[in-house]
């Protein structure tokens, strides 16, 4: 990186850049934890004539390693084959009408908070606002290390409990939103997708973009037949462009649901997952008749259901994690 012209080539830049944020996840934490040791190793020295004098440092240093030790355990559990790749994550509404895409558009929020405290990146790959209120489906990449190995945790429906704003009775209204991840595979894996199961289809981009994203067929939605897995991407003006950010997409997905056939639950989550309502949800959000946000797979539970939704998972995700090792 620090060779002269290194950033003159963005998109050969970018690759290496992320390489570096991996190594400086597995450095930095075990160079910080043996420093704390050696201060340590120092107070001791110290308190060696009068130890009442260090007690209080040596007990913070004491919780300072146990908290980077607590941190390193949890890296280890990242410790899938595509768990230190980018992610895409779609999310769709389900049952609750006006309310789950209200809802839908929620959760995209809440991830976007997420990442933001991650320092992950993110893009937008597809987004399709509702009629009324909310999204129909949206599609974003986080980008950042071990983006993926978090949250695929987040996989699976949702279901919130709240005062419908969309009543005019007021009403307590369910809602339902579906959560899809799938890591984003490099040009080292290899997913065979022949050309004559796609159907490929051009649109207008709608919402923001300029004149130039609204008049023209810019945007791309592809289908591959033989699974029915549809894939858009709006986001560029040139439409090559768009068409290679849904073909990645979709070879994460085909890639994704290959191994679902070999392993028990993401085989469950892909062929049985059955509709975004009642029963199959993971986590429930309730803010009304009372404030409770519980992860039905951990048994993991808070009150502070406006956290949560801010971008507070993370105890949800060490959770899941931990149980599934």
């Amino acid at each position: 990186m620090t060779q002269p012209g290194f950033w003159d080539e963005p998109e050969r830049a970018q690759p290496i850049v992320q390489q570096k944020k991996l190594c400086t996840q597995v450095v930095e934490p075990i160079d910080s934890i043996a420093q704390l040791i050696e201060d340590g190793r120092v107070l001791l020295e110290l308190g060696e004539e009068d130890p009442k004098a260090v007690e209080t440092d040596l007990v913070e240093v004491k919780k300072q390693i146990d908290t980077r030790l607590n941190d390193l355990e949890f890296q280890l559990m990242l410790g899938g084959e595509h768990d230190m790749m980018n992610a895409f994550v779609t999310i769709v509404p389900g049952a609750g009408g006006v309310d789950a895409s209200d809802w839908a558009e929620m959760m995209l929020r809440m991830y976007v908070k997420w990442a933001a405290t991650h320092d992950y990146e993110l893009e937008e790959n597809d987004m399709q606002m509702a009629e009324e209120a909310g999204i129909k489906t949206a599609t974003i990449l986080v980008k950042g290390p071990y983006a993926y190995g978090r949250l695929k945790a987040e996989q699976g429906v949702h279901r919130l409990v709240r005062i419908s704003p969309f009543d005019g009775n007021a009403r307590r209204q369910t809602s339902f939103a579906s959560v899809e991840v799938v890591p984003e595979l490099d040009d080292t894996v290899s997913v065979d997708i022949r050309k004559e199961d796609l159907r490929v289809d051009t649109f207008r981009a709608s919402g923001a973009g300029g004149q130039h994203v609204n008049k023209t067929e810019s945007a791309i939605r592809i289908t591959h037949l033989p699974t029915g897995i549809v894939v858009s991407c709006q986001n560029e003006r040139s439409q090559h462009k768009n068409r290679d950010a849904a073909m990645r997409t979709l070879r994460s997905k085909l890639y994704q649901l290959e191994l679902a056939k070999r392993e028990a639950e993401l085989a469950k989550f892909y062929g049985e997952r059955g509709s975004i309502s009642w029963g199959n949800q993971i986590r429930s959000y309730v803010l009304q008749p009372y404030q409770m946000c519980k992860d039905l797979r951990t048994d993991v539970e808070t009150s502070d259901v406006y956290g949560v939704l801010d971008g507070d998972l993370d105890p949800f995700i060490e959770a899941y994690l931990k149980k599934r090792q």
